[in-house]
Order: C-alpha cells, then sequence, then structure tokens
C-alpha cells in the first residue's frame, strides 16, 4: 500500500478504538440501566455492536501489521500509484483511475487494484499507448491519454 494508504488506515483505526469504542460503551451503559438484561433488546444490540466494533478494529490491526509501503511510480510510465486517465476505443468513454493496493481498490472512486487485468495491462505504458485487456466479452482496447 501507499503511505497515504497507511496513514488512513492508521487514523481509521484511532477513530474506532476511541470514538466509537466509547459510545458503544455508552450504549451499553444506557441499555443496562433499563433493567432485565434477558429481555432487553437494546442491550443485546449494543453488544453485538460491540463485538463487530472488536472485530474490525482485529482486521485493522493485522493489516497494519502485515502493511508493505511502496514508493508511488513516478514519472511518465504507468506502475503502482500513478492516475491514468484512458479512452475506451469501442464505446470512446473517458475513465481516471489510480492504481492502488487491493486492500484500497474502490471502482465507484475510481481507485482499481494494481493486480486487475486492467491495471496489468496499463502497467509500463505511457500517454499515447494502447493497452489490450481480455475480458470475457472480448477484447477492450484503452488508449492512455494521460499519466500522472
Amino acid at each position: 500500500m501507499t503511505a497515504e494508504g497507511l496513514e488512513e488506515l492508521k487514523a481509521e483505526l484511532e477513530r474506532l478504538e476511541t470514538v466509537e469504542r466509547h459510545a458503544i460503551a455508552e450504549r451499553i451503559k444506557t441499555a443496562r440501566e433499563w433493567g432485565d438484561l434477558k429481555e432487553n433488546a437494546e442491550y443485546h444490540d449494543a453488544k453485538n455492536t460491540q463485538a463487530h466494533l472488536e472485530t474490525k478494529i482485529l482486521q485493522l490491526r493485522q493489516r497494519l501489521d502485515t502493511a508493505e509501503v511502496v514508493e508511488v511510480t513516478k514519472g511518465d510510465t504507468i506502475g503502482f500509484g500513478s492516475t491514468v486517465t484512458i479512452k475506451d476505443e469501442t464505446s470512446g468513454k473517458e475513465v481516471t483511475y489510480r492504481l492502488v493496493a487491493s486492500r484500497d481498490a474502490d471502482p465507484s472512486k475510481g481507485l482499481i487494484s494494481f493486480e486487475s487485468p486492467v491495471a496489468a495491462a496499463l502497467q509500463d505504458k505511457r500517454a499515447g499507448d494502447v493497452a489490450v485487456v481480455t475480458t470475457p466479452r472480448g477484447e477492450r482496447r484503452m488508449e492512455v491519454l494521460a499519466v500522472q
């Protein structure tokens, strides 16, 4: 992952361990005051939410423990961390992607995994080059318009 991605992960973990834990503790405390815990739906819901939160915290800690920070590729050649604008030669549609670690991928935000077929086809290309990706619907040709 990028150094930026690592910092975002640390910030999220910090928020979960402080703000979110405190909020759940308050919910549990309030629900306890409502009486018999056997039949207290609010209490059980708060405890379930707490369990999910703790699981998420553990998963984030594991990601931090195993994270490898990779330098973003600089220059005019596409590599890890590059932001690329491409044009699909069939549809004429222009799209901008940033090539990120698979854990950070979110295509709806323009973040695609560096390990994806599209990223693999784009790797080492420059503006003006054409990348070819084989998809279940056939070949897809993409012209690289810009590399940042």
